[in-house]
């Protein structure tokens, strides 16, 4: 699987704004978010998303509808997709 690329807009005590783009094929990889974080849809689509144990589920994106998670998220994020699929993810600081 490609890797998906990001790039870290703002880096504040504050907060962390990441764009991520998901090319088709690509994932972020497994990781567990260690901050409470909002995402942002820059673009429309629908990821597949990798629990722990191997269980698949789906996540539409909206252009514009965003949506928070708690710290202590697990997953990777897939975009199996023919399209390219952009989200912000911006972390807040605790």
């Amino acid at each position: 699987m490609i890797s998906a690329k990001s790039e870290v807009q703002v880096d504040t005590p504050e907060v962390r704004v990441t764009e991520w783009r998901l090319a088709p094929g690509s994932a972020t990889g497994h990781h567990i978010h260690q901050m409470d974080y909002v995402i942002v849809p820059v673009t429309s689509g629908e990821l597949t998303i990798v629990a722990p144990g191997g269980e698949r589920s789906k996540a539409p994106l909206g252009v514009g509808k965003s949506y928070f998670r708690k710290a202590g998220v697990e997953h990777d994020v897939l975009n199996e997709t023919d399209t390219e699929i952009v989200f912000l993810e911006v972390e807040l600081k605790p």
